[in-house]
């Protein structure tokens, strides 16, 4: 077997299709299609349903995968344990996190890390779903629920505070009198619920069930600059919300939510010095910026 074969089939099986995972391997999808048949002729079986959704892993797929990512893990860690014997601290850290803890926590607080360790590159990938550690998408991964995985290392990050927020100029409109129990009456900024990918976000459903927002949106930022602009009132993270003076709490005696966010990674990557120092330096990083996270 090819060891570049192996390769293909887990750029596929992370991309789950096959135009994205061409584009990443920079080959012609058709070769990379020829090359994914002859491989399943290889091993007598199918490795993938292709369907309008993409290629999705068959159980001999799934088998073949824990396989071949342990031969790339054992592959990477002789290359990075050559590498630390050298230069303890060094190279590049992937974290897949949400797109507004990312933007508004993780990426200001950056620069004593990267003082303390200017041999360690970070890339901040954000996902509007679960990150796929064992598809190596990231080798931290910051959730917004507890996985259910066995086969990872988890631990709490943090707790997180949201609460709702309105810009002057919405609340002029309506005499900046929002009461709690005629929440419905507002015009509301929110997630699109039936593209929600856990209910961790589902928050408007603990507040009435008779809200209808005027706006949706998958975006945590785009919600935030539609708040900001006055077009309506919404929930946001107070990370980010209280980082803003344009911005008007309310109800802060009455809605008040608090979410969990939890750092993931294998074991084998929380071997690597790099991976170490990030996990240490994220949970310290929480710790310190509390009050940006659970404001009193």
């Amino acid at each position: 077997m090819n060891w570049d074969d192996i390769k293909l089939f887990l750029e596929v099986a992370r991309s789950e299709r096959l135009s994205v995972a061409a584009k990443r391997l920079m080959i012609d999808a058709s070769t990379l299609s020829r090359r994914l048949h002859k491989l399943e002729e290889s091993l007598a079986t199918k490795l993938f349903e292709r369907t309008i959704d993409g290629h999705v892993l068959t159980e001999d797929g799934r088998k073949l995968l824990e396989h071949a990512r342990r031969m790339e893990l054992d592959a990477g860690q002789a290359f990075d344990a050559i590498r630390e014997q050298k230069n303890i601290n060094s190279g590049r850290v992937r974290i897949g996190v949400t797109e507004a803890f990312g933007n508004f926590f993780i990426a200001p607080h950056l620069t004593a890390l990267k003082q303390g360790f200017p041999d360690i590159q970070i890339e901040l990938v954000h996902f509007a779903r679960d990150v796929k550690i064992s598809r190596n998408e990231a080798d931290i991964a910051i959730a917004v629920e507890r996985p259910k995985s066995t086969s990872t290392i988890i631990t709490k990050l943090c707790d997180y505070q949201l609460q709702l927020y309105g810009h002057a100029s919405y609340l002029k409109d309506i005499n900046d009198n929002v009461k709690v129990n005629e929440l419905s009456q507002y015009q509301w900024v929110s997630y699109v619920d039936n593209l929600l990918f856990t209910q961790q976000l589902s928050y408007l459903k603990e507040l009435s069930a008779d809200i209808k927002p005027c706006f949706q949106s998958t975006s945590i930022t785009s919600q935030y600059s539609a708040i900001k602009s006055g077009l309506g009132i919404g929930i946001l993270p107070c990370f980010l919300a209280e980082q803003d003076a344009s911005l008007v709490k309310l109800c802060s005696d009455d809605v008040k939510l608090v979410r969990s966010f939890y750092l993931v990674t294998h074991p084998e990557s929380k071997r690597l010095s790099q991976v170490n120092t990030v996990w240490q330096y994220l949970k310290e990083l929480a710790q310190q910026k509390r009050y940006l996270l659970m404001p009193k």
